[in-house]
């Protein structure tokens, strides 16, 4: 009884190695990997692209609140609504249905003044001009 103890003690203790072992290589292969992940980022410049996407969506913010808070109050008031020109619709007849002309308006000018805004970022920096 004692010499199956042993035996199976024994056979627990080398399955234990080979894990350890295989566990050690494992972590080998992670720490190849990781290094070729840091240098993909290095070389792809994948923190430049982050920061430019973050920028860029506070730009939109930006855009957004200019053409909102800016634009369309002298609008509205033109057009004699408190909701600038977001307020002015269209009724289809009696189905209650409604156009949205000013909301799609609205949409229209913050685009065209953020791809403004992109294209003079663009000019400014130079990143027009092929190397």
């Amino acid at each position: 009884m004692a010499e199956k103890a042993k035996k199976a003690t024994e056979k627990a203790a080398g399955a234990a190695g080979k894990v350890k072992g295989l566990a050690q290589a494992g972590l080998g292969k992670a720490k190849s990997h990781g290094g070729g992940f840091m240098q993909f980022i290095r070389e792809q410049n994948i923190v430049g692209l982050a920061v430019g996407l973050v920028l860029g969506t506070h730009a939109g913010a930006l855009v957004n609140s200019l053409v909102n808070n800016v634009f369309m109050p002298p609008i509205g008031l033109l057009l004699g609504s408190t909701e600038g020109l977001k307020g002015w619709t269209v009724a289809l007849g009696d189905t209650g249905a409604v156009l949205s002309l000013g909301a799609f308006l609205n949409d229209l000018i913050n685009f065209i003044i953020l791809a403004f805004v992109i294209y003079i970022v663009i000019k400014a920096l130079k990143l027009d001009v092929k190397k």
